[in-house]
């Protein structure tokens, strides 16, 4: 550090230093006397711009700034999961045993347990030639994940010396590579810039959804593994509980929650109910799978742009290993926001509303490190990116929402109207869509039935022509409609109260496997085959409603369990039966 390396100016999060050529663009700095972790983020003949992720509460000029020469990296190694990370990842339990509940500005404190032991089974031997992502270790991370130590991308060499299996720190090196570059110790973990993605041999085209067990979404709107979404809703809409129930439901491997501006309140109830509920495929609990990254409402504006790039490097480490890795990102809009501060304080010329010019950019940073891809040591993973958004007034005019519909293919519409009729999930099926179910649609046909995208569709035509038709009802009400166009609002309001509600605190409704999804839409399309061919012969609709069959079918979601489905076949019998009985 030179003797000029010292702070000119504060202006909130962003710190000048002059007359300094000591420092690179995105290099990671510490500020201060309290060492308060920065980032480089303009570098001119005069003056060097510092974005500080931390409170500048008490920082003034005069005190000295000190380049690492390295950007903003993660330590990425065993003891990720079952941990709860700040925007920069440093732990927040280890922090509240140190220092108490609230963080101090400065906190160093390593990411991983460095004096907590892993069981280690090494997988080389010496003469091995290794590459970029092979992996040369493995360690049970927790009673779900097998963590695989790999290669760093870019290293090769061959293995020279071997540790035997046993007991090891994170930071105990347990195989030396020589290289060209001379010999490398590889360690249990390693570091890796929060802004670059990791390297894959190629991308793969998305074939497979990721399943939720969650109606509206597997059905109507589903998203494919390696996909990305947006869940865009005003205040109390239900963005948060839609992404607490797919993480806690969805079949990827690993679920990385970012709770990004949100409210504490809210990353402590996903910490409660992880750690109480069982993965049923695995009977371990589900924060085993889990890491959040916890950047609340209170903590330092200027991080919430670090937390997302901190949430998906960690997924994409996962990914490596040949997992397929959910991230939940609640909300987008606190991060844009946080773009627009840093904006602000840079005197940068606005966009729309304020936000930077280059928001669009940011965004497609983000959603397109998503994919499903083959590895460089072979296996395929995935990262699927579903990312709440938090339009004002649930306008979804405003440019956070509309540039993030330009990156995503799948879009769940929050309605506020559902929200305060409490149809959960209040997905709006106009205004949402996905543009996967071509990608998908071969897998459903395969591993569920080949009539379910047919189903789907007829499904889609229902809700479409209810809506179409409740525009006549609401001006004339629905005495003044046939009979057969009283047949679709009722078979409608099947559809929407019978098959696209759900009841997140029913057994056997907060997760409908695939097979009791397709079972159910058979029988609401078949009670309307029925019904239309006694309403075509001209007798009356009223008389098939009265007989309660469709309040019947309505409640089918409850009354059949998941593990008897053969219970369906009842229905069938039931609807035959009464619609033969109309006379």
């Amino acid at each position: 550090m030179n003797n000029q390396d010292v702070i000119y100016s504060i202006n909130g999060p962003v710190v000048k230093v002059r007359n300094t050529k000591s420092f690179s663009m995105m290099e990671m700095v510490y500020v201060g006397k309290k060492k308060l972790m920065g980032e480089v983020i303009s570098v001119s003949r005069d003056e060097t711009t510092i974005q500080v992720y931390e409170e500048t509460s008490m920082l003034q000029p005069g005190e000295p700034v000190e380049g690492t020469g390295e950007p903003i990296s993660l330590t990425l190694g065993p003891g990720i999961l079952k941990n709860i990370y700040d925007g920069i990842e440093r732990p927040l339990q280890a922090i509240r045993e140190s220092s108490g509940a609230f963080i101090p500005t400065g906190s160093a404190v390593d990411p991983l347990d460095v004096k907590k032991l892993w069981d280690v089974t090494l997988t080389v031997k010496p003469g091995d030639h290794l590459v970029g992502g092979d992996v040369y270790a493995t360690v049970p991370e927790t009673g779900l994940i097998t963590h695989k130590l790999m290669v760093p991308p870019y290293m090769k060499g061959t293995v020279k010396s071997v540790k035997e299996n046993g007991m090891y720190h994170v930071h105990d090196t347990v195989v030396v590579l020589e290289t060209e570059d001379g010999d490398k110790e590889l360690t249990l973990c390693q570091k890796w810039p929060i802004k670059t993605s990791r390297p894959v041999n190629k991308r793969l085209p998305i074939s497979m959804p990721l399943v939720t067990g969650q109606r509206v979404l597997d059905t109507l709107f589903p998203i494919a593994k390696g996909g990305a979404a947006a869940i865009p809703g005003g205040f109390g809409t239900g963005k948060t509980m839609t992404q607490h129930q797919i993480a806690k439901w969805c079949d990827a491997d690993i679920i990385v929650y970012i709770g990004c501006g949100e409210r504490g309140n809210e990353m402590t109830q996903v910490l409660e109910e992880f750690q109480e509920l069982i993965d049923p495929k695995s009977g371990h609990p589900l924060v085993d799978r889990t890491v959040l990254i916890a950047n609340t409402s209170n903590m330092p504006v200027a991080a919430r742009e670090a937390s997302i790039y901190t949430g998906v490097t960690l997924a994409e480490y996962y990914r490596d290993m040949g997992y397929h890795v959910a991230i939940m990102a609640d909300s987008t809009s606190r991060w844009a926001e946080a773009l627009r501060e840093i904006s602000g304080r840079l005197e940068e010329m606005p966009a729309e509303e304020g936000f930077p010019a280059y928001l669009p950019s940011r965004l497609a940073q983000f959603y397109e490190r998503a994919g499903y891809v083959e590895n460089l040591n072979g296996t395929n993973g995935s990262v699927t990116i579903i990312g709440a958004v938090s339009p004002q007034g649930g306008d979804f005019s405003e440019p956070v929402t509309q540039n993030t519909k330009r990156f995503v293919r799948t879009f769940w519409a929050l309605d506020k109207a559902l929200a305060y009729a409490r149809h959960y999930f209040a997905i709006n099926w106009t205004q949402s869509y996905s543009e996967y179910i071509p990608d998908v649609e071969r897998w459903y046909a395969k591993n569920v039935d080949p009539e379910f995208m047919r189903d789907r569709q007829e499904l889609q035509k229902i809700l479409a022509e209810e809506a179409r038709l409740m525009e006549i009802v609401q001006l004339m009400g629905s005495d003044v409609l046939p009979d057969d166009q009283k047949l679709m609002i009722e078979i409608a309001r099947v559809v929407r109260v019978g098959y696209l509600q759900q009841n997140a605190f029913h057994k056997d409704d907060t997760f409908v496997p695939l097979e009791k999804q397709f079972k159910m839409m058979e029988v609401i399309l078949y009670l309307y085959k029925k019904a239309k061919e006694v309403v075509d012969e001209g007798k009356p609709i009223r008389e098939v409603v009265e007989t309660g069959i469709f309040d019947e079918v309505t409640k089918m979601k409850y009354d059949v369990p998941n593990d008897n489905l053969a219970l369906f076949d009842n229905y069938y019998t039931k609807i035959d039966k009464i619609c033969a009985s109309i006379e």
